[in-house]
């Protein structure tokens, strides 16, 4: 079961950052051309929103399942041990909640410039925050 859960946590996270990706790229592109937001971006940025969601709620029951999570909490010294048990799930989770959050902020506002300004910054500083905590060297 651990296996499978690992697999498809790593499997996921190549989609999920993708489309994470995508919805950055959309909403500065939106963002410099001054266009008119549409159902098509906030589909694109809910994809987003949803992907990401996913890959945490794998990953949340990869953590209480692996032998690199939470039993690996009291040995810090490991730097991969560190990465894996503490500083990527703690940061990943950082970084959902500011994805999160600018989904919930674009709701509120009217214009097309501040949607795509609120998913600019958030999303795009939720995907600079996964893309440096990922554990590379077991990923690839």
């Amino acid at each position: 079961m651990y296996e499978f859960i690992q697999k498809f946590h790593s499997g996921w996270a190549y989609l999920a950052l993708l489309v994470l990706v995508i919805a950055v790229v959309n909403s500065v592109i939106g963002l410099v051309s001054k266009k008119e937001f549409t159902a098509k971006d906030r589909k694109i940025a809910l994809f987003g929103l949803i992907g990401i969601h996913t890959q945490l709620l794998v990953g949340l029951i990869l953590y209480f399942v692996s032998p690199l999570g939470l039993a690996s909490l009291g040995q810090m010294s490991d730097k991969m041990l560190r990465l894996t048990s503490m500083e990527h799930p703690l940061i990943n989770i950082i970084a959902i909640a500011l994805i999160t959050i600018g989904w919930s902020k674009h709701k509120k506002l009217a214009t097309s410039e501040s949607k795509f300004k609120t998913f600019t910054i958030f999303y795009g500083l939720g995907l600079v925050l996964i893309l440096s905590r990922i554990p590379w060297s077991m990923w690839l």
